[in-house]
């Protein structure tokens, strides 16, 4: 079965460093698929505060995780500390690529992006992405044709 091969952004906009809980440990004695997954919400929610986001209210709306792919590159062993680079990726009308790179000990342990869509959670719908989010990461888009 072929590996899956994730690109990402080379401009990282912010980076963190996270340790690793005996909690984030599996039965195998490293960093489990779903403890990553929660590292790197944690790594996403304190982008989106430096930026004065939460994942509720950017430009007056929220986000949805619409997928995820985690990529695999080393193991990593409780009491490690990650570095989590994230970048913002593939702008659209309604939603974005949140990338991110992490490295233990300044080797690359994991490669990830988190497709993001942007939604009013009063309306219960998807929406445009806010311009504030445009004018900060994206480029001129396309609106949403109906």
């Amino acid at each position: 079965m072929p590996r899956v091969k994730l690109h990402l952004t080379a401009r990282t906009v912010f980076t963190t460093e996270i340790p690793v809980r005996i909690t984030d440990v599996n039965y195998g004695g490293h960093l489990g698929n779903d403890s990553l997954l929660s590292i790197l919400h944690e790594a996403r929610v304190q982008f989106l505060k430096k930026f004065g986001f939460t994942e509720s209210n950017i430009g007056g709306v929220g986000i949805i995780m619409s997928d995820a792919v985690l990529v695999y590159k080393a193991e990593v062993f409780y009491g490690d500390i990650l570095t989590v680079a994230i970048g913002v990726d593939d702008v659209q009308a309604i939603g974005a690529d949140i990338t991110y790179r992490v490295l233990v000990r300044g080797k690359e342990a994991a490669r990830a992006k988190t497709g993001i869509v942007f939604f009013d959670y009063n309306n219960r719908k998807i929406v445009q992405t806010p311009q504030v989010f445009k004018d900060l990461f994206g480029q001129a888009i396309e609106p949403v044709k109906k």
